[in-house]
């Protein structure tokens, strides 16, 4: 096998519809000489440094005691620091469950930053959280059960210790330096490396899925991310030769040729992308344009499980030249264009436009059957529009979206759509 049937074998076993529901390990599992797992949310490390031991990340707060006790477990000395790499929910969370013996916790000085950039829209995430994952209250609620001793808390952690470039530490036997890395998911993005045995935990910092494309734009809210920053991650961990690269889900990457192959592709395709959205944002290309236009070529693909190339023209576009697309003075004001839509639609035979949204849906735009459907579906008698709008959503989903975000949403709607139709009494 060439190393570029290795990267592609690496890409097609990490498929995205399954990459946030990681079954959850029932022991510390051993993925290096110094280094052991627990999965979850995302994965929590404890790093074996003789006579302590450092904690890299420590999940969401309902996690966090179920990794403290299989850490537990293991023969290891005391915790003595505590490090996030980066400052999301499922990060910082259990950060409390952890401190003990005098440990201290370490971050990126913009930790507190992003943090609170979070938890400005807090309530927001909240009500988008059920969309992907709806078993959320039933995985907290076996949690309560399983450590019915346990005071459960969403920490919200101020570090010991921060650093802005570059910081040593040492830990037990260990050297372990952390590299501030902006610009992958977060602004306090950091990768902590271990160079006597060239280890790189970067957790979520390339995504959660390596080596696919990045999410510059989150289906569920977030700020954006940028190319340029993320492509200059890329060439400081590249820098590193790492022989082992730890994520913040499933095994790690091992192989100084295999790491370095899977970052050429990696690289590749994000600067590709980047450069095709800027020279379409020059020669006056809209971002549907763009979304449709931009193709990864064969020698650069990459997985899109997390991301899509699509999703990053847009985001691109946007970040580059703002919301305002040029295309219409009606975009400076707060005019919905679905009224438009639907008020031109309320003057038209409401089966005619049903019928156009099937006949856009059998030509396989089942995009714009839905926005037809939805401009006629409050001035139609009966289920038909719905039924378009169901029928349309279950074509998408069957014509094999790998991706996590989008298979979530898909499954969503589809749930919504059946309940609203089951309500008129017309679901078969």
């Amino acid at each position: 096998m060439t190393i570029d049937e290795e990267v592609d074998a690496l890409i097609d076993t990490r498929p995205g519809r399954v990459l946030l529901h990681v079954p959850y390990d029932t022991e510390a599992l051993r993925i290096h000489p110094r280094v052991y797992r627990s999965a979850g949310t995302t994965a929590s490390y404890a790093v074996d440094a003789g006579s302590q031991r450092m904690i890299v990340n420590c999940g969401m707060g309902f996690e966090a005691p179920h990794h403290r006790r299989l850490f537990s477990e293991l023969e290891l000395g005391p915790t003595s620091h505590i490090v996030t790499t980066q400052g999301h929910a499922d990060h910082v969370g259990g950060v409390s469950q952890f401190r003990e013996n005098g440990a201290q916790y370490v971050a990126h000085s913009n930790n507190q930053k992003c943090q609170s950039d979070d938890k400005r829209i807090q309530a927001f995430r909240h009500q988008t959280a059920l969309t992907w994952f709806p078993d959320l209250p039933q995985r907290i609620g076996q949690f309560l059960k399983d450590y019915p001793d346990v005071e459960f808390e969403q920490d919200e952690p101020t570090p010991d210790v921060t650093f802005h470039d570059r910081l040593s530490l040492r830990v037990g036997d260990l050297d372990v330096e952390l590299i501030h890395v902006p610009g992958g998911e977060t602004i306090d993005s950091l990768v902590v490396w271990l160079p006597e045995d060239r280890v790189a935990l970067v957790s979520n910092l390339f995504g959660p899925l390596f080596p696919h494309f990045p999410n510059f734009n989150t289906l569920r809210g977030d700020l954006y991310r940028f190319p340029v920053p993320y492509l200059k991650n890329i060439e400081c961990v590249r820098d590193l030769g790492a022989k082992t690269l730890v994520t913040g889900r499933h095994l790690p990457i091992e192989g100084a040729d295999l790491i370095e192959a899977c970052f050429q592709r990696l690289y590749g395709a994000v600067d590709y992308v980047h450069s095709e959205a800027l020279n379409m944002i020059n020669s006056g290309k809209n971002p549907y344009e763009m979304m449709e236009g931009i193709q990864l070529p064969e020698n650069l693909r990459v997985g899109e499980g997390y991301g899509k190339v699509a999703w990053a023209a847009r985001t691109i576009f946007e970040s580059y030249t703002g919301w305002f697309q040029r295309r219409s003075t009606a975009e400076l004001y707060a005019s919905d264009p679905g009224k438009a839509a639907s008020l031109l639609a309320e003057k038209l035979p409401s089966e005619d436009v049903i019928q156009m949204a099937r006949d856009e849906l059998d030509a396989g735009d089942p995009a714009s059957a839905i926005r037809l459907a939805e401009a006629v579906r409050d001035h139609v008698s009966g289920s038909s529009a719905l039924e378009v709008i169901l029928q349309a959503h279950e074509v998408l989903l069957t014509t094999g979206s790998e991706n996590f975000w989008e298979h979530g949403w898909l499954i969503h709607e589809i749930k919504r759509l059946k309940s609203e139709l089951a309500k008129t009494g017309e679901l078969a």
